[in-house]
């Protein structure tokens, strides 16, 4: 689809910016340090930030989202500071972004359009390709009048034209709207096709293993501690979305507990919704795991922002997994949370762990880089006892020719005594509901 040049390029390499926030009632942020997200997002799409302005409104002008002073003011700023573009913290309107280029005659991006652009260039499978590519078409298409400064016809009478394109001709405008729904609908189906295949495949993989998603907040940790604990294979890095594919590695917790343990995508505040909306097959590892292990940055001061931005986003996404599945004809089953405070080694007041405890019950301090014997013990035994519920005592009645399974009574209970009747061996074991249950489907058989 042809783009329009003044923004045809959206791409902030080394480029200087101005970054800027209006801040209305309601609108969260890191009071100790109001634009250090944009910050890390603008360097992370290789920009320079130059300068910062912020605004505190009732609401944003409807015209020039900024007060005419404060514009004024941006105006000055870019020229003193030689920025070649501003950075908003906020979403504008294509209205709003034209009039706040007109004035400070500097390009302008918003904070969707930044988050895009560095999703374009962390993508490298072609499901993340298709999904941003939707997610920046969706984004797009609403602003192409104001986007498009040239609405000539581009074909009219005594032009040489095919069959079909004689006439008045047609407006740039509209053959951009036509071609881009166009693609967004082909985009929809392939994306459609993968998420069915995945999530056929996770389901499978799920009715076999115990699955645990690795949630968070961007660069909180989740690869590097996806690497500690199995085989690895993710790119860990400290940046912001460091990687969007999804991996899932088996991870053996202990001897008698394996699990299929899958690494996420990133959230962030304010996440555009079609840039989620199109990572739905990545983010089936989430919805549909057994349990989420949510990995929280607990040096960061922004901390209590990203554990609400997070629990938020899961929320939402239970809530569309669990409308699928009704429409469907299927149960929806949330999965089990349980935070892992991550960077526990980097906290300067160890008290801060104690108000997280109050916070969230049954939290987990942990560092993924250097855990203590003490903190794999807790995580080990918090991901045991959730893989194999409830323990209680019981006797198994297990048929002799079903060796593999006596091997597995061996290895995920605790037995207490054995013998032997007839064709069948009697096990008194304690043992996990969960592991029973598996156990009485595969051939157990409870004596009493």
């Amino acid at each position: 689809m042809p783009q329009p040049k003044e923004r045809q390029d959206i791409r902030l390499r080394q480029e200087r910016a101005v970054l800027v926030a209006l801040h209305t009632p309601g609108y969260r942020f890191d009071e100790r340090d109001p634009l250090g997200e944009l910050r890390a997002l603008a360097e992370t799409a290789g920009t320079t930030p130059v300068a910062e302005l912020l605004q505190r409104k009732d609401h944003p002008d409807p015209g020039t989202f900024l007060g005419s002073g404060k514009l004024d003011e941006l105006k000055t700023l870019c020229e003193e500071s030689r920025a070649g573009v501003v950075i908003f913290d906020n979403l504008l309107s294509p209205s709003q972004i034209a009039a706040i280029e007109k004035t400070v005659e500097r390009k302008v991006i918003d904070r969707c359009e930044l988050i895009l652009d560095i999703f374009a260039s962390r993508a490298t499978t072609r499901q993340a390709k298709l999904a941003v590519e939707l997610a920046q078409l969706e984004y797009t298409y609403p602003r192409l009048r104001a986007m498009w400064s040239h609405l000539e016809r581009i074909v009219g009478p005594g032009g040489i034209a095919g069959v079909g394109t004689r006439g008045p001709g047609e407006q740039q405008l509209e053959i951009d709207r036509r071609l881009a729904q166009r693609r967004a609908t082909m985009l929809r189906r392939e994306l459609e096709d993968i998420h069915a295949r995945k999530r056929r495949e996770v389901s499978s993989r799920n009715a076999q293993h115990f699955a645990i998603g690795l949630v968070g907040y961007t660069n909180a940790g989740k690869s590097t501690l996806f690497n500690a604990l199995t085989a690895g294979g993710a790119y860990a890095d400290d940046k912001l979305f460091a990687t969007l594919m999804t991996r899932t590695r088996e991870w053996e917790v202990d001897r008698a507990v394996n699990v299929m343990l899958s690494d996420t995508v990133g959230f962030i505040r304010d996440l555009p919704h079609n840039l989620v909306a199109s990572f739905k097959a990545t983010l089936e590892e989430a919805t549909h795991a057994d349990a989420l292990l949510i990995v929280l940055d607990v040096s960061d001061p922004a901390a209590e922002l990203q554990y609400e931005t997070v629990s938020r986003t899961l929320d939402e996404l239970e809530h569309d997994a669990a409308e699928l599945d009704r429409e469907a004809g299927r149960t929806y089953i949330p999965a089990q949370r349980i935070v892992l405070l991550n960077k526990a080694d980097k906290l300067r007041d160890p008290d801060a762990l104690v108000l997280w405890g109050a916070r969230v019950p049954n939290a987990l301090p942990y560092s993924a880089l250097h855990p203590t014997e003490q903190q794999r013990a807790a995580l080990v035994q918090t991901i045991r006892n959730l893989v194999a519920g409830p323990t209680q005592e019981v006797q198994l009645a297990i048929p002799l020719h079903l060796g593999r399974l006596m091997q597995d009574v061996e290895r995920q209970g605790h037995v207490l005594s054995r013998s032997y009747e007839h064709d069948s061996a009697i096990f008194t074991l304690r043992i996990g509901r969960h592991h029973l249950d598996r156990l009485v489907a595969s051939g157990a058989s409870l004596t009493q």
